[in-house]
Formats: structure tokens, sequence, C-alpha cells
């Protein structure tokens, strides 16, 4: 029997999700800007997503290239982000980001 190599897991970012997010940055006049990513506790819903642009990483985010985007994640929300892709979702019912 073969044995696969474990691949570290880690947050992928679509290169669908990355245009969306420098069009984005584009329309607030943002010309450098990464993408900050996070958990929060929903309550009884679960767990929330937050999004936001931001310039620089803060103290203790680890950081994920891809697509030419930077991907900051705290080390909190990385225990549930990791293994996942963010894409973005268009159609009929409703366009935006979706964590995968």
């Amino acid at each position: 029997m073969q044995k696969r190599a474990s691949q570290p897991l880690t947050i992928s970012i679509s290169s669908g999700a990355a245009d969306h997010v420098r069009e984005f940055a584009g329309e607030l006049d943002k010309t450098k800007t990464n993408l900050r990513v996070g958990v929060k506790g929903g309550g009884c819903s679960g767990l929330t997503y937050m999004l936001d642009l931001v310039a620089e990483p803060m103290e203790g985010d680890k950081v994920i290239e891809e697509h030419g985007l930077k991907l900051f994640v705290d080390r909190k929300s990385y225990v549930f982000l990791a293994g996942t892709v963010l894409e973005y979702l268009g159609g009929q019912h409703g366009k935006g980001f979706v964590i995968n």
C-alpha cells in the first residue's frame, strides 16, 4: 500500500474570489489591499465569518499568499478555517463570498 504524503492544512482563495477582492478594493480607491479573514462565535446560529480589506497583518497573523493576494488570519480563526477555500459565487440566488 502506497502512503500519500500529507499536506499541511491551509486556507486557499480561488482566482475568482481574489479578482473580486481587487475589484472591491479598486471601487474603494484602496490601492494596496489585502484581505483579513476571521471567525467569531455566532451564538445560536454557529460561527460568523468576517472579511475585511486591510493593508497590513496584525501581530501573530498567519499570512497566506495566493493569486497575488495576501490573506491575514488570526491564530484562533485559523483553527476553524484550515482546509477551507474562499470562493466568490454569483448566480440566480445572489452574489457573495463563500467559505467551503
